[in-house]
């Protein structure tokens, strides 16, 4: 599967399948600091794609 294919899937996983690859890919991650950076950023951007899919669920 290609970076391309990987990254069209992701919007049609649920919350806790996107965290779950989140906390996969930032575990290769040496630093602790980057990583709760990165947590925190993924957490907020995780929460605008709930809302966006709830919007576009309510509007149908």
């Amino acid at each position: 599967m290609s970076l391309a294919q990987i990254i069209e899937e992701i919007p049609k996983l649920t919350h806790s399948e996107r965290r779950e690859i989140f906390l996969q890919v930032m575990s290769f991650e040496p630093e602790a600091d980057d990583v709760a950076i990165c947590d925190h950023v993924a957490r907020e951007g995780f929460a605008l794609l709930d809302e966006m899919e709830a919007t576009d669920s309510a509007n149908g």
